[in-house]
C-alpha cells in the first residue's frame, strides 16, 4: 500500500512541478523572445488574427515550455516513484501529450508547429526523463 501512496504522489508532484515549468516559460516567453510588431496576444481571437505574422523563433519558447515541463515532471516523477518507474514516465509523458493535443486544437498555430510539438516535446522528453532518473538513482 505504501507504494501505490508514493507512486500517486509522484505522479501529482511530477505534474504540478512540470506544469509550473511549463506556465513559466509560456508566460516569461514574450519577454525573451517579443512578437513581432502587431501581433496581439492578449484573446485566442486576435491571436489567430495575426498568428500569421510570427516567424520561427516566436515558436521556441513554447516549444521549449513543452518540452522542458515534460522532462522536469517526468524526471520528478520517476526520483520520487517507489517502482514501476517506466510505466509513470511514459504515462506522464502521454499525460503531457494529451495536454499538447488539446492545446494545438484550442490554441492557434501553424501547422508545422503543432506536427514538431506533437512529434517531439512529450515521449521523447518521457523517456530522456526516464534516462536521466535512471542515471541519478543508480
Amino acid at each position: 500500500m505504501h507504494t501505490i501512496i508514493r507512486n500517486v504522489f509522484a505522479v501529482l508532484i511530477g505534474f504540478i512541478v512540470g506544469s509550473i515549468v511549463n506556465i513559466t516559460l509560456v508566460t516569461v516567453g514574450p519577454m525573451l523572445i517579443p512578437p513581432p510588431e502587431g501581433v496581439d496576444m492578449s484573446t485566442m481571437e486576435s491571436l489567430a488574427e495575426t498568428i500569421h505574422l510570427m516567424g520561427p523563433v516566436n515558436f521556441l519558447v513554447p516549444f521549449l515550455a513543452h518540452a522542458l515541463g515534460t522532462l522536469t515532471g517526468v524526471l520528478t516523477t520517476c526520483l520520487i516513484a517507489a517502482n514501476q518507474i517506466m510505466i509513470l514516465a511514459y504515462g506522464m509523458g502521454a499525460l503531457f501529450l494529451l495536454g499538447g493535443v488539446v492545446a494545438s486544437v484550442t490554441i492557434p498555430a501553424p501547422i508545422w508547429f503543432i506536427a514538431v510539438d506533437l512529434l517531439f516535446a512529450y515521449l521523447p522528453m518521457a523517456w530522456l526523463g526516464l534516462t536521466l532518473a535512471n542515471r541519478i538513482k543508480n
